[in-house]
């Protein structure tokens, strides 16, 4: 450390350990922090000495601007955010962070406060306020008893605020640590942020010391940072064992990484590093058989793979991991959530009940667009009825602000469909939009017909696809298998989109 006498690593006391094992204990308590009201002064004189604004500063750090300004407002942020902001400030973060007794009253004030159910489109959801998930979730745990999963489903089924609600209400047995990886860009940072999260989790027990004493051997004194210094990027296998390593010998319960966005993680390393990635948690899974991971994430990790593979790739590195999938609501469950929230906002309607129910089904029981409807609804001066509740859905599909975050259906099959297998994905689409459910013999009668899909097996294989990637549901009936949109918001925004 900076102004101190540097020590050899054989020279490091038990009493240093400690002394630092206490510090973090205390610092480390929390894996959020804000800002002590009386520091704002200080941060304002730091903006303007350094000629800094909220945007400026987010985009330099690369975190969201609504961090900076919940920063700003003495609102909880992310632990490894809040310091971040503090370093480029040049402020004291643990000085800088507000007491813990009062972060403690705060959030047990806020709580009790927390007495309706609000629209929150896209926002976090507490997780006394996610209705029906206790099903799935007991199976998931139980899964996890024997073995680490992968959690998939579509994009905003909820998956996120599921895995947000197991780790806050663990079983007394488990220990879940949940970290969302999208922006993660090298596997320094991965591992760094795994480790920031032990750090964390291992309050109660003692501090992360194999990490510790790796880096004080690595830098030649005794490392007592938050951020790992750059002479840890090339070590970041070892660093990660050592850190799974403190996880299992430091405490008895059952370890849950839940990794969310990984797929997302993966596909912003290279080829070779992803495969390495992959290997590395598959063998930590194997040494060390008491520790479970959950990868979950918006993107399939079969395409992940399946590129890999193009490149040479030969593992399997999940196959030791059991997949389930995530669902909408219940029929009961959505029309429980749309109660909860027409109530909450004291929106009027004809029949509760029965309308309730409408709008359920017009969301396809999927909380994310529940959310918006019940938003949307907050603007209409009428009572809340079938007629609205048809035209808010079109006038949100048609948005040219893409209010549903729609778009990604389109843009995905050119991000992850290759050149041949493109125009066969979207002619499939167009056909099952204006259809109904339709079998494979008829596609082909349709496909075979255009100059680009006439490949019979790669129809097949697409077909597969867009199958796994929950464009489409496959049923059976007396007339055999027949294809349809899984979700009627899909099927009518591809619709509008493709001007059908």
């Amino acid at each position: 450390m900076r102004g101190q006498p540097t020590h050899p690593p054989s020279s490091i006391s038990a009493v240093i350990l400690t002394r630092l094992a206490k510090q973090y204990q205390s610092n480390m308590v929390r894996s959020s922090l804000q800002l002590n009201s009386e520091w704002i002064p200080k941060v304002e004189e730091s903006l303007a000495i350094k000629q800094l604004t909220q945007r400026s500063l987010a985009e330099r750090l690369e975190v969201s601007r609504s961090s900076v300004s919940k920063f700003i407002n003495c609102k909880p942020v992310a632990l490894n955010t809040f310091i971040r902001l503090c370093q480029e400030l040049n402020l004291d973060w643990n000085s800088a962070s507000q007491p813990e007794r009062e972060w403690n009253d705060q959030i047990e004030s806020f709580k009790f406060k927390r007495e309706d159910f609000k629209a929150n489109p896209g926002g976090q959801i507490a997780p006394d306020e996610i209705v029906g998930r206790e099903e799935l979730i007991e199976r998931l745990w139980s899964h996890l008893q024997q073995q680490s999963l992968i959690f998939s489903g579509e994009r905003r089924i909820g998956k996120s605020s599921i895995l947000k609600k197991m780790t806050a209400e663990a079983k007394a047995d488990m220990l879940p640590i949940y970290r969302d990886l999208e922006g993660i860009r090298t596997p320094i940072e991965f591992v760094e942020a795994v480790w920031q999260d032990t750090e964390t989790y291992l309050r109660d027990v003692g501090t992360a010391r194999r990490v510790r004493e790796y880096l004080s051997q690595l830098t030649g004194s005794y490392f007592d940072g938050y951020q790992f210094p750059e002479v840890a990027a090339e070590h970041w296998k070892i660093l990660l064992t050592k850190t799974i390593e403190d996880l299992v010998t430091l405490q008895d319960k059952q370890i849950v990484l839940i990794w969310d966005e990984m797929p997302h993680m993966l596909g912003n390393f290279s080829d070779e590093t992803a495969m390495e990635i992959l290997d590395s948690l598959r063998s930590l899974r194997q040494t060390y058989p008491d520790v479970r991971m959950v990868f979950s994430g918006s993107i399939g990790l079969h395409h992940i793979i399946k590129n890999l593979q193009k490149a040479g790739y030969s593992n399997d590195p999940t196959n030791d991991m059991y997949p389930i999938e995530g669902q909408p609501l219940s029929l009961e469950e959505a029309t429980q959530l749309t109660i909860n929230l027409l109530q909450g906002e004291d929106i009027p309607v004809v029949d509760l009940q029965q309308t309730a129910e409408n709008i359920a089904l017009a969301a396809d029981c999927i909380p994310f667009y529940i959310h918006h409807l019940i938003n949307q609804f907050k603007a209409v001066e009428s009572e809340i009825d079938s007629e609205v509740i048809a035209r808010t859905v079109n006038e949100c599909l048609r948005s040219s602000l893409n209010l549903w975050k729609m778009d990604h259906y389109r843009e995905r099959i050119d991000n992850y469909y290759s050149e041949e297998q493109k125009p066969y994905a979207l002619e499939i689409l167009d056909i099952l939009s204006i259809n109904p459910a339709t079998s494979f013999s008829r596609l082909w009668q349709y496909l075979k017909s255009e100059p680009e899909t006439k490949d019979k097996e790669m129809a097949r294989t697409v077909l597969r696809l867009l199958l796994k990637d929950y464009y489409l549901v496959q049923e059976d009936n007396l007339s055999g298998s027949m294809y349809t949109f899984r979700y009627q918001l899909v099927q009518k925004y591809w619709q509008i989109s493709r001007g059908l």
